[in-house]
């Protein structure tokens, strides 16, 4: 198959409702490949739209109202959608996520089933932290590779003001449990928020270098429940670097980032866990987006795929899936929801729409 130009991270065509029409597109076999010749080969799996914490970037204090328990997905149905995206779609790379997805009582048992899956997925996991000293041992045995925590502070009172709950020491606990049992690299996800932690930079490269973790910083994107989101307000990718250069000394990573959305540096004069270059990474999903050589797609905790975080519509596997559809038939929808995904995210495009679902409910 012949696959169009590469998109420009800006454009934004109109969504296209038709399903694919590449050879590959309802034969039963290939990838998820959309109209811009782009590959999804890394699956987001939300498991649960419910979180134990209330961030004030992500949800109000009085929380959202959560899917009812009847159509989120029942453990069989997720390991069954994954496995169809691994042996039928190409997917190398699941990641778990929320809401919280640590609150997902079967979630040591899905990690175990996916595990044995063959090709076996190289398995990650996207937490605030909480349990994760409980669990992080477990789900090593079960199988899983790797986390990612969200932690946007250091300090009690700031980690209280953001995330509504005094729970800062748990997830301290949780990080160092994910270490100790292996779950490497432990990287830390970090959101700074102007007027509240954005001086916090350098402070949090620190913890993360004195710990061995990998820090990221992600600019705030426009994923809020309350829709209050502010590019203005937003400390850019630009303001991140320039603090962190004030105290340390940064040099562009020679790697190849090869389609991941982190743009890294290496950190002179400090090494990782392992005792290579230590790294800081930072995502400018808004100042500097990598929309064209995203590689992602994400299943909702409903079952429902969407083919950009930014997306405005959805495609339903969960109903095909209960009325008894085969495998066959759900890779052919899969590919279908994938073939019209947008060059872009577009957020700079005057007639931008926020997703109606937050963060919470989309899944990271």
């Amino acid at each position: 198959m012949t696959s169009a130009p590469g998109p420009r991270a800006g454009d934004r065509p109109a969504e296209s409702e038709a399903r694919p029409s590449g050879p590959d597109a309802r034969s039963g076999t290939g990838a998820l490949i959309d109209r811009y010749g782009r590959t999804a080969i890394d699956l987001r799996v939300s498991l649960t739209d419910r979180c134990n914490l209330r961030c004030t970037y992500c949800m109000p204090a009085e929380g959202l109202p959560w899917l009812p328990r009847g159509e989120v997905l029942t453990d069989d149905e997720v390991v069954r959608l994954v496995r169809v995206a691994v042996e039928r779609l190409g997917i190398t790379e699941v990641r778990f996520t929320g809401g919280e997805p640590l609150i997902r009582p079967g979630l040591v048992d899905i990690v175990a089933r996916v595990a044995r899956l063959t090709p076996r997925p190289r398995l990650s996991l996207t937490t605030n932290g909480l349990g994760l000293d409980r669990l992080a041992a477990p789900l090593r045995a079960a199988g899983l590779d790797r986390v990612n925590v969200s932690l946007d502070t250091v300090d009690d009172e700031r980690y209280a003001r953001i995330t509504r709950r005094r729970r800062l020491a748990d997830v301290r606990a949780g990080l160092a449990a994910a270490a100790t049992a292996g779950l490497r690299p432990v990287k830390i996800n970090a959101v700074l928020l102007r007027g509240i932690n954005d001086d916090e930079a350098p402070a949090l490269l620190r913890f993360a270098l004195a710990h061995g973790y990998q820090l990221r910083f992600i600019e705030q994107m426009p994923l809020d429940a309350q829709h209050g989101w502010d590019r203005t307000a937003m400390v850019t990718a630009d303001e991140i670097l320039a603090a962190l250069s004030d105290q340390f000394t940064l040099r562009p990573d020679p790697v190849d980032r090869a389609g991941a959305p982190a743009e890294t540096w290496l950190v002179d004069g400090h090494v990782d866990s392992t005792g290579g270059p230590a790294r800081v990474g930072v995502i400018g999903s808004v100042t500097r987006p990598f929309c064209g050589d995203c590689d992602r797609t994400r299943l909702t905790a409903d079952g429902q795929i969407r083919n950009c975080l930014f997306a405005t519509a959805e495609s339903d596997l969960r109903t095909p899936l209960r009325e008894g559809a085969d495998d066959t038939d759900l890779a052919d929808r899969w590919r279908a929801a994938t073939w019209p995904k947008r060059a872009g995210h577009g957020i700079d495009d005057p007639t931008f729409l926020q997703p109606h679902r937050p963060m919470s409910a989309i899944g990271g």
